[in-house]
């Protein structure tokens, strides 16, 4: 087997940040010879070390898994089996059972129960392992500290082009089409109630965006997606016409439309959503 690069993280979102490590991992593999390889974990660290901790996730393990095997070898370990390790044991680990001989740890990464806390350290622990430590600067993008945390926040306060920036692709969440009260298809206009299929990922705001909606017939169709308080999630497909139950929706989010309101008559609910309609098919 080819001796590796590899760099360790949850790495949620792929966003940015992730990404510049990546294309950087990719660089110095190509430049020395060697694999590029992608450590990640199952389940979020936090939920081992806080068992009442319930993260509130931007890309589910599946989805990480093909986004990360764009950029190298992907490996998935649970997150409990190594957190035990000192820091040399896990990297003797990663040295004996994958051939790593380089590290590349991003800004701010630590591992390893013995809490090592500089640079210095984990280049120490890893000469005497057999492994070149190299630490990556942080990633800024104009005023954004790029990270899980900031996209997260941008989520919940409905900047979806926030998101979307930092994250270099569109928020993106699967659901099935489950029934609910035909509201939408009394007025005209037949809305996909959509149950997701992680329950562990972020809703966004309540309120009306506009997206992209892949259905099993259909890519990239233009839809206006409304969320209520509660989380739950209706999209009207304007081009669509059929039975979507118990299919998988993948929606892509755009932008923020407007908030969510109360209307006085199902007229004036219907004549909202004939403008939502006209907003959404000239923003998609």
């Amino acid at each position: 087997m080819t001796d590796c690069i590899a760099t360790i993280g949850f790495f949620d979102g792929v966003h940015k940040g992730h990404q510049f490590l990546f294309e950087h991992l990719q660089s110095l593999a190509s430049e020395r010879g060697l694999q590029p390889l992608i450590v990640t974990f199952a389940e979020h660290p936090r939920t081992v070390l806080d068992s009442d901790y319930i993260p509130r996730l931007l890309s589910s393990l599946e989805e990480r898994e093909k986004q990360l095997s764009q950029y190298g070898e992907v490996v998935v370990l649970s997150f409990a089996d190594i957190q035990p390790l000192t820091a040399a044991e896990f990297m003797t680990r990663l040295r004996d059972e994958y051939h790593v001989t380089t590290l590349l740890m991003g800004y701010d990464h630590r591992f390893g129960s013995d809490r090592l806390k500089h640079p210095q350290d984990y280049r120490r622990v890893g000469k005497q392992c057999g492994i070149e430590v190299l630490t990556m600067n942080e990633y800024v993008e104009g005023e954004w500290h790029v990270s899980s945390t900031e996209i997260r926040a941008a989520l919940e306060n409905g900047n979806i082009a926030v998101a979307n920036e930092l994250l270099g692709h569109p928020y993106t969440l699967r659901g099935q089409v489950v029934h609910g009260k035909a509201i939408g298809r009394t007025l005209g206009f037949p809305t996909a109630n959509i149950a997701p299929m992680d329950p562990l990922k972020i809703i966004p705001k309540a309120g009306v965006y506009v997206a992209l909606v892949n259905t099993p017939t259909m890519d990239n169709a233009p839809a206006f997606v409304n969320i209520d308080k509660q989380g739950l999630i209706e999209a009207h497909i304007p081009s669509f016409k059929g039975d979507l139950y118990d299919q998988i929706l993948k929606i892509r989010f755009l932008r923020f439309l407007r908030e969510e309101k109360h209307f006085d008559s199902l007229e004036e609910l219907r004549e909202q959503i004939k403008a939502d309609i006209d907003s959404t098919l000239r923003q998609a």
